[in-house]
This record gives structure tokens, C-alpha cells and sequence, in this order.
């Protein structure tokens, strides 16, 4: 049951963050995102690297309460949300933007179909305008880009 928790915790921060992404970070915290799209930031980190920080925030807050009462359901959304995060940070940091120059060569369809759309978000440097919220999840027209089964 505890697994289950897990991979649905996981599951649905897909669609936290696709909200998160478009009202939040393109909204009142653009201040914060800005930098990324706009790359106005010539160091090593940028001010959008704080999400990382607010996001930890109430996964670790609810791992640390779920420890504190038994490991409880809260424990195992916490953990849901952290897993997320780290699939986060190896894609959308190492896989897509090259912060660690790691997977260069990759040819899945999968994967060049998530760079593809992200790509696409970034022709936007505005904050109104944008498209490819999500993270995991893209439209099919990205993946069928790169399938050679274009009956996806």
C-alpha cells in the first residue's frame, strides 16, 4: 500500500506541476523563473534554482511528520514528491539544459520528445506566452517526431 502511495504521489505531481509551472512560476514568481528563460544570469546558478529549495519544503516537512507518527501516509507522499524532484533535477537540469554535460547521445523517442517540448516552452522568453507546461508528460506530436511508429 505504502508503494502504491508512492507512484500515485509521483503520478500526480505531473499535474502539480504543469499548474505550478503556468500560475506560479510564469505567475507571481516569474521574478524567480525569469532567468531561465531569458538566461539574463551568466552564473552557475540561477535565481530559478530557488525552486529547488520551495519545492524540498513540504516534502521534507511531511516526510519528517509521517517519521515522527510511525512512518505514516504522509512519510510516503513526502517521499513520492522527493523522488519526483530527483527525476526532476536529472532530466530537466542534466538530461535537457546540460548542466552536467551527461547524456548527449541519448536517441530514445521518449526522451528527445520531453527535449523537444521543452525546447518549445523556451521559444517563449515572455511570461504570458508559453506552451509545454508539463514535465513527464508532452503532447504526442513530440513523441511522434521521433517514433518510428507514428501510429502513437
Amino acid at each position: 500500500m505504502n508503494a502504491l502511495l508512492v507512484i500515485a504521489t509521483f503520478v500526480l505531481m505531473e499535474g502539480a506541476t504543469w499548474c505550478i509551472h503556468k500560475f506560479v512560476m510564469h505567475g507571481f514568481l516569474w521574478f524567480l523563473h525569469r532567468d531561465h528563460h531569458d538566461h539574463s544570469n551568466t552564473g552557475i546558478a540561477e535565481k530559478n534554482d530557488w525552486f529547488f529549495v520551495i519545492f524540498a519544503i513540504p516534502a521534507i516537512i511531511l516526510m519528517y511528520n509521517g517519521v515522527l507518527h510511525g512512518f505514516t501516509r504522509v512519510f510516503y507522499i513526502g517521499l513520492g514528491i522527493t523522488f519526483y524532484g530527483i527525476t526532476y533535477f536529472w532530466v530537466h537540469d542534466v538530461f535537457i539544459h546540460q548542466r552536467i554535460k551527461w547524456f548527449k547521445r541519448v536517441k530514445h523517442p521518449y526522451f528527445l520528445a520531453i527535449r523537444r517540448a521543452h525546447k518549445q516552452h523556451h521559444r517563449h522568453v515572455g511570461r504570458k506566452e508559453g506552451e509545454c507546461f508539463g514535465f513527464l508528460w508532452v503532447p504526442i506530436k513530440y513523441f511522434k517526431m521521433y517514433s518510428k511508429n507514428t501510429r502513437l
